[in-house]
């Protein structure tokens, strides 16, 4: 999958390109149906919601899941990220954030890039995230919600929220997201939330303001982000654990287009469980880290 010329125009002025429909039903099924036996798992990797057994977030899927190890490869998501960094591209996250009918959470305004740099020490914003669709998204499942524009303005004021929810983020102070919100249109566009049926694509900035409110519908709204990092600026600490801020900067190596159709092989190291490695952290920059090694 190759970008237009008017699509990289559209994403330098807005920080994201949607893409409904990118992956057919039958596609999308084959991942939807993996996710039970995934939230089932009693492991690290498995963060809930406070309060609820629901799952917020699991991470790392692509080290225990066929299909989402293909997906982890396909190159309808990490083609067009190669293409803006003109660089090869590691996996920094892989996450799917369940946001659950009845019980899914609000995620906070953030910009991811603000996380990656704070905790893992991230050189630059070099790095997005390609998210998909694995439940129709509508205006009342909890959609994520944009800030168009925002990414222009670098890496903005934050602060460590570790109590809202159980997962926590650099998050963004009102004054300062009404402020955006007015210089991107107001009520005239200054929020934008992407729409659509499951198998939909987003690619967006990593300095993007975002957030999602509750999902109080009676429907799931399950979606897969990958995010992508530049092999160069590759993170510099292991403050996270290695399930949550991988430490593997090897390129990725795309499969073939029909990767989730078919059965291509590929490496599931963690299928049987995470080594204690996936838990360990250090709070070393990695250049130290690695002098002293």
């Amino acid at each position: 999958m190759h970008l237009t010329k008017e699509q990289r125009e559209q994403f330098d002025r807005e920080g994201y390109l949607f893409f409904p429909g990118q992956f057919t039903p039958e596609e999308t099924r084959t991942l939807t149906a993996a996710v039970p036996a995934l939230y089932a798992r009693r492991e690290a990797f498995n963060v809930r919601e406070k309060g609820s057994d629901a799952v917020r977030t699991n991470f790392a899927a692509h080290m225990v899941s066929e299909p989402f190890a293909r997906l982890a490869r396909h190159p309808r998501m990490v083609q067009p990220v190669m293409e803006l960094f003109d660089e090869e591209v590691y996996m920094h996250q892989f996450k799917i954030n369940g946001k659950m009918a009845f019980e899914g959470d609000v995620w906070q305004w953030h910009q991811d890039y603000g996380t990656w740099l704070n905790d893992d020490q991230m050189p630059t914003e070099r790095a997005m995230n390609v998210a998909i669709f694995l439940d129709d998204v509508n205006e009342y499942n909890g959609p994520l919600m944009f800030i168009p524009g925002s990414h222009k303005k670098g890496v903005v004021d934050a602060k460590h929220d570790l109590t809202t929810t159980s997962y926590p983020l650099w998050t963004v102070d009102n004054a300062l997201i009404a402020q955006l919100v007015e210089r991107a249109g107001g009520k005239n566009g200054g929020i934008v939330s992407p729409k659509g049926p499951a198998g939909s694509m987003i690619l967006f900035h990593s300095c993007l303001v975002h957030a999602s409110t509750s999902n109080l519908s009676p429907w799931n709204r399950v979606s897969v982000y990958l995010s992508l990092c530049a092999i160069s600026n590759h993170i510099r600490r292991f403050k996270r654990p290695e399930y949550i801020a991988h430490r593997d900067f090897a390129p990725i190596e795309m499969l073939p287009d029909d990767c989730l159709l078919k059965d291509y092989p590929v490496d599931l190291p963690w299928k049987t469980g995470m080594p204690a490695s996936a838990l360990a952290t250090s709070s070393e920059p990695f250049a130290d880290m690695k002098r002293a090694a």
